[in-house]
């Protein structure tokens, strides 16, 4: 059983970037990583990587004032609300809604990072021709990198 207060990245990967809280997709996983990276059980995942950069670029919050707001042990709802309390500039319900679809569908938009994509494609599941986005991967990565069977 994972415990998301402090889980376990050497054992279970953190959520799918698909996961949404307040409607942001990224964010839970983001979670589970800083509280992994805090009881110094967060494997090969890192916080604070390009992934999670692209949510705190998009709400304007600091990562280590996240860190810190985490590390007092808040679940998913409190932190979610200093979240929306700091987010800056001030998002809609529809800009949230439209940002997280556009996470969701991005796929690699230069030659430097289709390189990267493709290599960590070839290496986990060269046969399967249905990973389009930077999502589909992460989540068959994590599936593989845990015993899955691509």
């Amino acid at each position: 059983m994972i415990n998301y207060s402090a889980p376990d990245l050497t054992k279970f990967p953190p959520r799918s970037p698909r996961i949404r809280l307040g409607g942001y997709v990224i964010l839970p996983r983001l979670l589970d990583k800083c509280r992994a990276l805090l009881a110094g059980k967060n494997g090969e995942y890192n916080y604070n990587c390009p992934l999670d950069k692209r949510f705190l670029g998009f709400t304007g919050i600091d990562p280590e004032a996240l860190k810190a707001e985490v590390a007092l042990g808040k679940g998913d709802g409190e932190i979610l609300t200093w979240i929306q309390e700091r987010v800056v500039p001030k998002r809609t319900d529809a800009e949230v809604v439209a940002w997280s679809v556009q996470e969701a569908c991005r796929v690699s938009g230069d030659a430097e990072s289709r390189g990267y994509f493709q290599e960590i494609h070839q290496a986990i599941a060269p046969s399967r021709a249905d990973v389009y986005t930077w999502f589909d991967l992460l989540d068959l990565d994590d599936y593989v990198s845990y015993g899955g069977k691509a």
